[in-house]
């Protein structure tokens, strides 16, 4: 799948009807798109640039852009709720996710998270999806395939439970963990030990309760640096002359990101001073 350039056979290309409405499918040689305004000939997509318009059968006219990854995200199947751009942003720039990073995320869900880590630390970076659902599994590793045009050799899908992971399978440890698990405060000794010293843990946990629970265990686990806790609320802006305002809707609280640094062995984290309550 080209990124850039005029359209190839392959691509996915996304069109945009009068409506703001979105049709997507993959551009291949002789194929025909059919929308309730008339047939579409892929030949006349195949070819032209990005930001170009082409009409149907009957004179309809769309937009051509390629399929972009917060398109797939937001129309692939799944089988597990899916992380959002939103906080996949966040996951990507607050966990330092480098180019050449190995970096294990436990609960592949449908794969969203998944696409964004292979993309940050490419081809010479290694992701490691370990995942206790085979369902989950499945829609992630089909929904990764199909936005790869193959399943990438640097991604390690594995079916299991992560209490089971050893330093051992992964070959050393990793640089970067990202845990969206119900219940990741279980899983801390194992971080601790598959995470090399400096290296940056993140989890994504939906309610109050969770993110209590993921504070307190990395606290209690001293061997990580004091947690930091936040959400991501996003509102979008209705711009219109006169009649500006925010939208009525707002992608508000998705989750909470949790994030922490892997202390060096046999150090213990200073304690940290609060102010103190009148």
């Amino acid at each position: 799948m080209a990124y850039s350039g005029p359209f190839q056979p392959g691509d996915r290309v996304q069109l945009t009807d009068p409506k703001r409405r979105h049709h997507t499918f993959v551009l291949e040689r002789g194929g025909k798109y059919f929308t309730h305004k008339g047939e579409i000939s892929h030949d006349d997509i195949i070819g032209l640039d990005e930001g170009s318009v082409v009409r149907s059968q009957l004179g309809s006219e769309y937009l051509c852009f390629r399929h972009l990854y917060v398109d797939h995200v937001l129309s692939m199947p799944r089988g597990a709720a899916v992380i959002y751009p939103k906080d996949t942003a966040q996951i990507l720039v607050e966990g330092d996710i480098f180019p050449g990073a190995r970096v294990l995320e436990a609960g592949a869900g449908s794969g969203a998270l998944t696409i964004a880590l292979l993309r940050a630390v490419g081809e010479q970076g290694t992701v490691f999806s370990w995942e206790v659902r085979g369902d989950h599994l499945e829609f992630a590793q089909e929904n990764v395939a199909t936005y790869f045009r193959d399943t990438p050799q640097n991604w390690r899908p594995r079916l299991g439970d992560l209490a089971d992971a050893t330093r051992g399978e992964l070959g050393e440890p990793v640089d970067r963990i990202v845990l969206d698990m119900v219940e990741p405060w279980h899983f801390l000794g194992t971080v601790a030990d598959l995470l090399i010293p400096g290296g940056v843990l993140m989890t994504y946990v939906a309610t109050v309760p969770q993110l209590m629970k993921t504070m307190e265990g990395i606290r209690q686990a001293r061997c990580f640096t004091e947690p930091r806790a936040w959400e991501t609320l996003l509102r979008e802006w209705r711009v219109e002359g006169l009649a500006t305002r925010p939208e009525h809707r707002m992608n508000a609280h998705t989750a909470f990101l949790v994030w922490a640094r892997r202390l060096a062995d046999g150090v213990t984290p200073p304690r940290p001073q609060r102010r103190a309550r009148r």
